[in-house]
């Protein structure tokens, strides 16, 4: 992987990367000396994100930081954020009636990972966790860290073809799993894609045929089920014994190792395993936190979203121990009125969602009953935000601080909105570059993407054209001149797909950057909007269009309670714009009174040829909406030729 300077004659004329930091009396950046091997920095009382009078010609910004990146485990983080607060509390969870100190976490964790160990696991073995927001998920996560297992996170929404291509794919030694979600029996799909476990002895590996790699099956809460261990009995496995040997393993343990995979959301294709370490997340978490001021008092962050996404586990979960916050997961999977009663009942200071959590919480019955006035900042990701529930979030549930959050799986997350940003930024842009990123854009048709430099732990930023070779070449441009597609390197991005080398080769180029698929323009200040996913770019008769403009403009209407815009075939346009429309409880809206608002307002290209009231959109469990589905169908409904 080329890393440093070689790169910049790559990168077009023009391009000159820093040799040294600037002076820190100047752009306070601290002062950085040698000790005993070890990188020390003064000057770090405040987070510099470098923000103000940018003013940028070129497509290119640089976003420096006096905070260092993390070189720890994630088991040690844990054990250093339990020694400063001891008899805080880390976790609820509101529906199970369970909150644990950090104390009991760490007591809890610990036993679990000695029993992990007393069942044979070694370190590197893959470990499955299978179910929604619970306390035994976070157990499992910090356990299999302290003793350099590979968690990795199940979509708690597989079918039993999804699980065992999950379970195949990484090789899962162990699973842990919930013994139902919704209308699914987990341990019910388990004996059908391994009909051995109902002969087999627990504690005992499994032998299976389909499932070789498979040797021991962990369910959660009480019952009998035939070959599986109990989560409990797990716990009380561990020995002396086994608990030195974890000791002994944590000592080995390196910030780099791979500790956690996480399936991409598959709304297109087979899902594919991104391989996170130990400095992906933690530095991910920490410097979100910085972002929304974690820092600067103890915060209560309400976390309705799935734990076994990036949103859930990275930005919420691990501020607990990067930050020492209380994170509150309301319940096993979103819903609004827990999630508002959560709020008002632990007093949270901060509120996470998608923006379609966002959309069913204010729009819920019973929503002006609960008292949210505790809140103050809060994160939402997941999908681009549109602008209107972003105003209705900081006016209505008091989130004057809210934060956009940009980023995918295999980077983690890596561009926010910053905290006192103008409401038109925050609501219309993903930010600027986190902490450690340098912005770059060059030519038509842009890339982005995130670098991340050896020497100084800076990140940078290209946009670049999209080639076959996916080599980041050609020549600068000015700002918001053209969206092109949003790359990322640095600390934040994946280690590869686990045993897929070949997409691992298609997703990150030789020169190690990562190729997002999302569209982005860039402004003079270094704020970048996303406007679109490249697959979901509309080509009407050469003409392109950009679904999430048209979204955006079309929230505007007061009847409108969401909407999502796709590409439709067409003979002769090549594609036509469709608008899919969630209307408002009470109100009727005809497709003329639609189009009569467009006009007038946005090109007459980008008006929707075609407009479709719906209920409910197709989604992945959390809650990302999948609209090839939705062209599938009103291609079929509608008789257009694919």
């Amino acid at each position: 992987m080329g890393w440093g300077k070689e790169v910049g004659p790559r990168v077009g004329e023009g391009v000159k990367w820093l040799d040294s930091l600037p002076d820190s009396q100047d752009s306070n950046i601290p002062v950085k000396t040698v000790i005993g091997g070890q990188l020390e920095y003064s000057n770090t009382k405040s987070l510099n994100r470098n923000r103000k009078n940018t003013q940028l010609e070129e497509s290119y910004y640089h976003s420096t930081s006096n905070i260092p990146l993390l070189g720890k485990t994630i088991g040690r983080m844990l054990d250093e954020t339990v020694a400063k607060y001891p008899d805080r509390t880390a976790y609820v969870f509101p529906k199970d009636d369970k909150r644990r100190t950090f104390r009991q976490l760490q007591d809890e964790v610990d036993r679990l990972a000695a029993g992990f160990l007393s069942l044979g696991l070694k370190k590197g073995d893959r470990v499955g966790m299978w179910g929604p927001n619970t306390l035994e998920w976070i157990l499992t996560q910090y356990a299999t860290a302290k003793v350099g297992l590979i968690m990795v996170n199940m979509n708690p929404g597989y079918r039993t073809s999804e699980l065992e291509y999950a379970l195949k794919k990484v090789g899962v030694k162990a699973i842990v799993s919930a013994q139902s979600f919704k209308t699914q029996d987990y341990y019910s799909m388990i004996h059908e894609i391994c009909p051995e476990i109902a002969e087999a002895t627990p504690g005992h590996h499994l032998k299976s045929k389909n499932l070789p790699e498979l040797e021991s099956v962990i369910m959660l809460g009480s019952g009998n089920f035939k070959g599986a261990l109990m989560f409990d009995d797990v716990m009380d496995l561990a020995r002396d014994e086994h608990r030195k040997e974890a000791a002994e393993i944590a000592k080995t343990l390196q910030f780099d190792d791979p500790i956690n995979i996480q399936f991409t959301s598959g709304t297109t294709g087979f899902p594919k395993g991104a391989t996170l370490s130990h400095q992906n997340i933690l530095n991910n978490s920490n410097f979100v936190g910085f972002g929304i001021k974690y820092h600067e008092k103890h915060h209560t962050i309400c976390c309705p979203v799935p734990l076994y996404h990036c949103f859930g586990m990275v930005l919420a979960s691990m501020c607990v121990v990067t930050h020492g916050a209380t994170c509150v997961f309301p319940s096993p999977s979103f819903e609004p009125e827990p999630t508002l009663q959560a709020v008002e009942k632990e007093k949270c200071t901060s509120l996470y969602g998608t923006p379609t959590m966002f959309i069913d919480m204010l729009n819920h019955a019973n929503f002006k009953n609960y008292d949210v006035s505790s809140l103050s900042t809060g994160i939402m990701a997941g999908s681009p935000c549109p602008v209107e529930i972003m105003k209705q979030c900081i006016s209505k549930m008091n989130m004057h601080d809210v934060m956009i959050a940009y980023g995918l799986t295999e980077p983690v997350r890596n561009q926010f909105t910053c905290l006192g940003d103008p409401v038109e930024l925050t609501t219309s842009t993903v930010g600027k570059a986190l902490d450690h990123v340098q912005v770059l854009s060059i030519s038509s048709n842009l890339h982005i993407y995130c670098f991340s430099s050896t020497v100084f732990k800076h990140a940078r930023t290209l946009l670049v054209p999209p080639v076959e070779s996916h080599r980041p070449h050609g020549r600068q441009h000015r700002t918001g001149e053209y969206p092109g597609e949003l790359c990322i390197s640095g600390y934040c991005v994946m280690r590869g797909y686990w045993n897929d080398d070949a997409k691992t080769r298609e997703a990150i180029d030789e020169e190690g950057w990562f190729h997002s698929g999302d569209l982005a323009r860039m402004d003079e200040n270094g704020y970048c909007r996303i406007v679109g996913r490249i697959k979901d770019l509309i080509i009407r008769g050469g003409e392109n269009v950009y679904p999430t403009e048209i979204e955006q403009f079309l929230y505007k209407h007061p009847k409108i309670e969401d909407v999502q815009v796709i590409g439709l075939p067409d003979k002769r346009m090549g594609e036509e714009v469709c608008a899919c429309i969630k209307v408002k409880a009470g109100e009727t809206v005809t497709p003329e009174e639609i189009k009569d608002f467009c006009k007038g307002q946005i090109a007459h290209f980008k008006i929707p040829r075609y407009i479709e009231f719906v209920e409910e959109y197709p989604m992945t469990v959390t809650l990302k909406i999948q609209k090839y589905l939705m062209r599938q169908e009103l291609t079929k409904k509608l008789n257009l030729s694919s």
